[in-house]
This record gives structure tokens, C-alpha cells and sequence, in this order.
């Protein structure tokens, strides 16, 4: 029952608001200290019992340290969008003269849901793709057929369907990808209901629903153009600022 109070540890660090990763470290090391509780256990065996603790937290970060350098892109991110990356963004898709919202989505979800099917998945998603680039460059298309400052409601309009583009892209298309994760998922759960099927073939029946997916949302994408500009209809500059 000890090692339960690892768990206590970690509500009352979040209700204390500290960092979260501070709070799960010493959870951890409460929890492999108080498994290693016993009668007869001396104090050097429990100091013991958090060494090796935090010992397994490095050898697993280290066995690990090629995966953990993708997150290493948000902070960069960060200092990119402090540093002017989504105004750059919007002064991009200004320039062009024939953008709008729905048609640079449609061409995000073209590229989204290609590059996942090269099993691609990490060049989109909403921090290092949406947020800083994709949302800013759609809200800068409509700020420019608007000629002003976008109501609230479009921005917010505009930064969900951003965010549901690279979602549908990423999930009809990854499917065709013969190695990733929800592929071998499938296999192993039609293996255990008795339905033998090889992973290509998977793959290969993704590819009509992935064309049937990116034609609906395309679709929805080019009549949410339509849905932008009857909301800007009546929205004057002055009025968007």
C-alpha cells in the first residue's frame, strides 16, 4: 500500500501547481523508495532504493535519447513565434494574391495526408505546424479578402478547421503506411478474432478511404471559404478592429 503514496504525491503537486516534471520525479522516487520497504530494511537500503530509481529514469532516457530529440523542435518553436514567425506568415500568404483560407487548407491537407502515408507523421501537427504557421497563414488569407482585422468568431472559425485539417490528414492518412503503429494494431487484433490478413493488404485498402476522406474534406474546406466570406459580408474594417 506504500507505494500508492506516489500517487498522492503527484495530486498534491499539481494541486500546489509546481512543475510537473519535478512533481513526477520525486512520485517516482517515493514509489521506489517505499517498494523497497520492509521490516528490517536500513536507511542505506533505501537511499539505495532511490539511487537505482533515478537510475532507471536515466538509462531509459538515454536507451531513448533519438525519440526525446523531437521534442526538442517546441522549444525552438517558441522562440520562433516570439521572435515574429506567425506575423511572417501572415506577410507570406499576403503576397499571394489568389489565397484564401479554405484553398491554402486544402493544399495543407494535401501535403498532411501525403507525407503520412510516407509514414511522415512528425512534419505536421498542432505546435510545431498549426499554431505557428498553418492557422496564421489561413487567419492572414482572410484578413486580406476582409480587408481588416478578422472578427473573433471567423479567427477562432479559422484556427478549428486548421486544427481538424491536420487531423484528418494525419489520421486516413498514416493508415496507408505500412508500418506504423495502428496497422500493426489491426493485424494483431483480426489475428486473435481468427482473420488472418498480411499488413500491405491493410495499407492498400486505406487508400480508398483515404481519397473519399480527402475529397469530403476538401470539399468542406472550399465551402468553408464560402462560410468566411458571407461572415466578413458584413463585418466592415472598422468594425473587425
Amino acid at each position: 500500500m506504500l507505494v500508492l503514496l506516489g500517487i498522492l504525491v503527484v495530486v498534491a503537486g499539481f494541486v500546489a501547481r509546481i512543475n510537473p516534471l519535478l512533481v513526477i520525479l520525486a512520485a517516482a522516487i517515493v514509489t521506489g523508495v517505499c517498494a523497497a520497504m520492509a521490516p528490517g530494511v536500513s536507511l542505506a537500503a533505501l537511499v539505495q532504493a532511490g539511487v537505482a530509481t533515478l537510475t532507471a529514469f536515466g538509462e531509459a532516457f538515454n536507451d531513448n535519447r533519438y525519440f526525446h530529440v523531437v521534442w526538442l523542435i517546441l522549444p525552438v518553436i517558441g522562440l520562433l513565434e516570439r521572435a515574429g514567425l506567425q506575423e511572417r506568415a501572415r506577410m507570406l500568404i499576403a503576397r499571394v494574391k489568389a489565397a484564401s483560407a479554405g484553398r491554402l487548407l486544402l493544399a495543407y491537407l494535401l501535403i498532411r495526408q501525403g507525407t503520412s502515408a510516407l509514414g511522415l507523421t512528425s512534419l505536421g501537427g498542432h505546435p510545431q505546424m498549426v499554431r505557428p504557421l498553418v492557422a496564421p497563414m489561413a487567419e492572414g488569407a482572410a484578413e486580406i479578402e476582409a480587408g481588416g482585422t478578422l472578427p473573433d468568431a471567423v479567427r477562432y472559425r479559422i484556427r478549428g478547421m486548421s486544427a481538424a485539417t491536420d487531423n484528418i490528414g494525419l489520421f486516413f492518412g498514416e493508415d496507408i503506411f505500412i508500418a506504423i503503429g495502428s496497422i500493426i494494431l489491426m493485424v494483431g487484433f483480426l489475428e486473435q478474432a481468427g482473420i488472418i490478413v498480411e499488413p500491405l493488404q491493410l495499407s492498400i485498402w486505406a487508400i480508398p478511404t483515404a481519397i473519399a476522406a480527402f475529397l469530403i474534406h476538401g470539399a468542406r474546406l472550399l465551402m468553408f471559404d464560402r462560410e468566411v466570406r458571407k461572415a466578413l459580408s458584413g463585418t466592415t474594417p472598422e468594425a473587425g478592429q
